[in-house]
Formats: C-alpha cells, sequence, structure tokens
C-alpha cells in the first residue's frame, strides 16, 4: 500500500512547529526518523493531513551533561547514542541496550525521541528510560512540561503528549560509579522486537540492594517499573524469590510470538538472570 496523501512542512524552527501542531492538532504527525512512522503511513493506519518535518532543527539534536543530568536532544540518532562516548560513561544502560535496537541502517536514522513518542511495548528505549528515572520535556505554544516517564507511557502506543505538543528533550540523571545495572532481551533473531526484555537499575547499600527499579518490556502494555520487585529487595529476599512473585504479577499480552503463558516463563527468567547481575554487581 502507499501513503495516503498530506501536506509536507518543512520545519526550521520549533515556533512554526507550534504553530503547526496547535492548527492542526490530531490531523498533524511528526517525522523525525521516520522508521516506525512510514510502515505506519504506508498501511494507512495514520492519515494525517500535515507532516511535519523536524530534522532541520538542530536545536533539538544533541548530547549535554548537566552537573548530574545528561540531557539528550530529541532527534538524536540511536547510533549516535551508541558512539558516544559521554552516554557510554554516564548512561552505560542506555549505551548496552542500544546496540539492541533495530539494525544497524535503522540505528542511523531512529531517533531516541521517536521511539520514545512511538511508545511501542516491545521497544527498548521507552524501558530503559523508566528504570533510569528520566524526564520528558514537552513543548507547546503554551509553554514547557515536564514529565517522569513512569507517567509519560500510559498504553500501547499512547503516552501523555498532547495533539499541540512535540518532545524536545529527554533528561536522564546519571548512573554513577558503583551504580549497578542490568539489561537482557529475547527476541527471535537480533535485531528483532524483543519477545520479552529487562532493564534494571539498582544502588548497594550496607544493607543490601535498594532502590531497584526492575523494568519488564515486551510483555504487557507499557513498561513500569515493579512496585514489587522494590519491596522485595529492601526486605532481603533473593533473585529467585522476586523473580516468582514479580512474573506472578504480571499481565502479558497473547500475540503472534506467545501466548500469556509463555510470555510468563520467558519474564520470569530474565528477570532472575538481571537480578543475579545486579546481586553480584555483574553489570551487563
Amino acid at each position: 500500500m502507499k501513503a495516503p496523501s498530506f501536506e509536507y512542512l518543512r520545519a526550521e524552527t520549533l515556533e512554526q512547529v507550534h504553530s503547526a501542531l496547535a492548527k492542526y492538532g490530531d490531523d498533524s504527525i511528526i517525522l523525525a526518523g521516520g522508521q516506525s512512522l512510514m510502515p505506519i503511513l504506508n498501511m494507512r493506519l495514520s492519515k494525517p493531513k500535515v507532516l511535519i518535518d523536524i530534522n532541520p532543527i538542530n536545536e533539538l539534536s544533541g548530547i549535554e551533561l548537566k552537573g548530574e543530568i545528561l540531557k539528550i536532544g530529541a532527534t538524536s540518532r540511536h547510533a549516535d547514542l551508541a558512539s558516544n562516548p559521554i552516554v557510554s560513561k554516564h548512561l552505560p544502560l542506555i549505551s548496552s541496550a542500544i546496540k539492541q535496537v533495530a539494525h544497524r541502517g535503522i540505528r542511523k536514522r531512529g531517533t531516541l525521541g521517536g521511539s520514545l513518542s512511538h511508545a511501542d511495548p516491545a521497544a527498548e528505549m521507552p524501558a530503559c528510560a523508566v528504570a533510569l528515572d528520566a524526564t520528558i520535556i514537552l513543548e507547546s505554544c503554551d509553554g514547557e512540561r515536564r514529565i517522569k516517564s513512569d507517567n509519560f507511557f500510559q498504553g500501547v502506543m499512547t503516552t501523555e503528549k498532547r495533539p499541540n505538543e512535540i518532545l524536545t528533550a529527554i533528561e536522564f540523571p546519571i548512573q554513577k560509579v558503583g551504580d549497578l545495572w542490568a539489561f537482557h532481551e529475547l527476541s527471535l533473531r537480533h535485531g528483532d522486537f524483543a519477545l520479552v526484555g529487562v532493564a534494571t537499575t539498582a544502588k548497594r547499600s550496607q544493607n543490601g540492594i535498594n532502590n531497584l527499579k526492575l523494568v519488564v518490556f515486551g510483555c504487557e502494555e507499557r513498561p513500569c517499573a515493579s512496585v514489587i520487585a522494590a519491596k522485595m529487595a529492601i526486605s532481603g529476599a533473593n533473585p529467585v524469590e522476586i523473580a516468582d512473585e514479580v512474573s506472578k504479577q504480571l499481565n502479558p499480552m497473547s500475540d503472534l510470538s506467545g501466548n500469556i503463558h509463555t510470555k510468563r516463563i520467558q519474564a520470569r527468567s530474565l528477570i532472575e538472570r538481571s537480578l543475579l547481575d545486579i546481586h553480584e554487581g555483574t553489570n551487563r
């Protein structure tokens, strides 16, 4: 199939984007990398009146370290993040996970902001954003809104972003020396969407593991940190106990890649593996 007809707007400034979004709202759609958007348009799952190309806007890309916050522009490419030494040093979870995002050609075009806005439940970056307690920055004619990643993702390809808003940047608290993290995913082939995956961060204290944020993706409708896992880690539960309980509480989506029972088994295995890495201090 071919995409439906639409007007094309090559935006040179954020003001142009704000104006177009205010005018067209739900009848407009933003083009950044286009790796998810183009198939959606070609299958006519979306029929916008206006396509807003934001690639010429330089201020929407770039990586900037401000104290203990790493700010990444929405149109920063996955490939740029994968090769950036600042990201590798201060966000090793992102650096590790981004290698699992699709294939090299797609990583060269796909953007971080696009991945978060698209909110595919099987995508790696939304899960990492939640695990790292990232802040999503949105802009419109009405000003700026800042939303914690925990609250940004609402369901399958559904976010808190309003029709008149554009995602401009993401702020990540940096991972410090000694912080713990793990990333694992299961897919049919490297580069395919995850059948199930787990992104995890934590800190070690004298009393054991705390601040555990364990995020399962590719399984439920949206990535969210497990409250049960965090509470059990504080109480001193071991990885097997936590994995058993968290997997029981999951509400997996049955799809072509597996039924509910299969997904729960797969998730339980990756949860235990991730928690073993955390307890052993083996960041990977």
